[in-house]
């Protein structure tokens, strides 16, 4: 008794349309920043808010932001607040212009290097006021 075995065809692999794409990465990107800001004004609001309590702890707290960590954390934040705005305009253009959707990867290209072209300056003066003790 013999038998044939045929191979089965070859499955051709799919991808959907956000897998691994930058514009999967910039979705993700968009929803994290959008939250971490959220986050940093909720604790803005909450320590601005001690100087009508307690402002000896209002100074407390004011001062322990004084340190090369809070500095770095600020220049993130400048980078997540820049991200999110030059990402939200794109979306509306997308969005709302008839011919959003076919420039979509190119505009992402063009708010990447404008986030790049504004992080850098950005970026050297948190870095001066660190250091120079300003």
């Amino acid at each position: 008794m013999s038998s044939t075995t045929e191979a089965a065809p070859a499955k051709e692999r799919t991808r959907s349309l956000y897998r691994g794409d930058p514009g999967m990465w910039s979705w993700v990107l968009h929803r994290i920043t959008g939250v971490a800001t959220f986050f940093f004004l909720f604790v803005h609001v909450l320590d601005t808010a001690l100087v009508r309590v307690n402002p000896d702890t209002y100074d407390k707290v004011i001062e322990t932001y004084k340190n090369p960590l809070v500095g770095l954390m600020e220049l993130a934040l400048v980078a997540m607040v820049l991200y999110h705005a030059l990402n939200g305009v794109r979306v509306m253009t997308i969005d709302f212009w008839s011919k959003g959707p076919k420039y979509q990867r190119p505009m992402l290209w063009i708010i990447i290097a404008i986030w790049f072209a504004v992080m850098i300056p950005g970026a050297a003066r948190i870095f001066y006021n660190m250091f120079a003790g300003h």
